[in-house]
Order: structure tokens, then sequence, then C-alpha cells
């Protein structure tokens, strides 16, 4: 059963209470939650709202069949913000697993190559698509990178911090070990299909916490429902980024 952790959250259900009423059937047993905040982190902007992980912290908590809740995410290290990021993370209550994000330098340097070259433009489009480029296209995609050269930037940074492995061990386990019928992930990864695809085959329920838009087709594949987060909004969002009908509602009652 539904028990709002704060008044604020108490108000807003009153508001969407038939979104309450599906949570408490999803979470109907014992439930562990998976957020891949590395993947999550990049919904925002089509999202078209800010997660706010304390926020959301205390809204999981509000549904007392959820037993744990991992949230990964990726520290840069000797950044100040990132690392205390982490510990804020904990704070809220979190179960956190983190890892150094490794950061590529990728060449753009177009001065020891021919003009209709693809060999800079394959690290970054896929040779499938590449290789239906015409030479017109190679060569004018070459020239914008040219320009970057003539404004200093001879190389791009690549940031990368996948914790799929990670989430997939950790579901395996915690069904080894832990009494759970429920497992919900926040990522739409097609990574991970075949853990995903051996809970069910062990009879256990799964459901993909993210937007139609972010979910792979391998994951639609295996018909996992998808519950869209946009739902919940209010419930999860930066403070400000309430609408302001909502919050004249609340501050009414």
């Amino acid at each position: 059963m539904f028990n709002p952790k704060t008044k604020r959250i108490e108000e807003i259900a009153k508001l969407f209470p038939e979104i309450i009423k599906e949570l408490e059937i999803i979470f109907d047993g014992n439930t562990n939650v998976y957020i891949d905040w590395a993947n999550v982190i990049h919904w925002q902007e089509r999202l078209g709202f800010h997660i706010h992980l304390g926020r959301l912290k205390q809204f999981i908590d509000s549904f007392p069949s959820i037993k744990v809740t991992r949230l990964y995410a990726g520290t840069l290290q000797g950044n100040e913000k990132s690392e205390k990021s982490i510990k804020e993370y904990e704070k809220f209550g979190y179960a956190v697993k983190t890892k150094s994000v490794k950061i590529m330098k990728m060449s753009i340097n177009t001065s020891s190559i021919p003009a209709n070259s693809p060999s800079l433009l394959e690290n970054f489009i896929k040779k499938c698509l590449l290789s239906k480029l015409n030479i017109e296209t190679i060569e004018f995609l070459n020239k914008k990178l040219a320009d970057f050269n003539k404004q200093g930037f001879t190389y791009i940074e690549d940031r990368k911090c996948n914790f799929d492995v990670e989430i997939g061990r950790d579901m395996l386990r915690d069904f080894d070990k832990d009494d759970l019928n429920t497992f919900i992930l926040w990522s739409g990864d097609s990574d991970f299909a075949d853990p995903i695809s051996q809970l069910i085959k062990d009879g256990k329920k799964i459901f993909l916490f993210a937007t139609a838009r972010e979910v792979s087709y391998e994951l639609n594949e295996i018909g996992i429902p998808v519950f869209d987060i946009k739902k919940i909004k209010e419930f999860i969002c930066w403070p400000k980024e309430i609408p302001q009908g909502i919050k004249d509602k609340i501050n009414k009652e």
C-alpha cells in the first residue's frame, strides 16, 4: 500500500490517484529498483524536465514493498562536483555503485588525410551508413572537421561509463539471495536483454521505467511492460519544474 513519505507527495498523490493505483499493482510483492543513472541522466532533455534524485527516492520509499533501490553512476575523478554528487546520492538512501568515467580523446585532425578519405569519419559513423555516403558528402564532412581544426580543435573527448554488466549481475544475484517478486529497471539499453530474459524465464515480473523512445529494439522484442516516467513528473522533477497549476492546487489543500 502507498504510504507517502512527505506531505508534498501526499498532496500530489491526491491529484493523481490512478497513477498511484497503477504503481501499487506494479510494486505488488517484494521489489528491487535498479537505476542506470549513467544512462537515465541523458533522457532529461527529451523528457522536458530534470529528475531530482532526492525526490525520486522519497517517492520510491512511499511504496513499502520496495526493499532496495540501487543507483549506478560514474565518478569523474578529480572533479569535486562529481565526487560530491556520489556522496549526496548515498545520503538520499540509494545503494550506490560507482566507477571512474573513462575519457577517450578522439582525433578530428584532418591535416594528414585526403579530403575524400573516410578514415576519420569511421570513428563517428557506423560503417554500414558510411558506405552509403558519396564522395561529395565525405568531403563536406571532412571540411567541417577542418573548420574545427582552424578554431583550434584537433580532438574531442568521449566520456563513457557503462554499468550494463554490473546491473545485470546484481539483478541475478538479488534473484538468487532475496525473496523478490518484481524487478524495476530504469534503463532501455539493449545489453539488458539477456539477464531480463532469464528473470522472466524464472517467473519474475520485470518492468522498465523509461519512455518509449528510450527503449531499445531488443527489449521491445521481449515484450517487457514499460511504465512511462512522464506520468510521475510531478513527483520526481525539480521543485521549480512542478507546473504552476499543480502548485496552486497543492497550496489550496
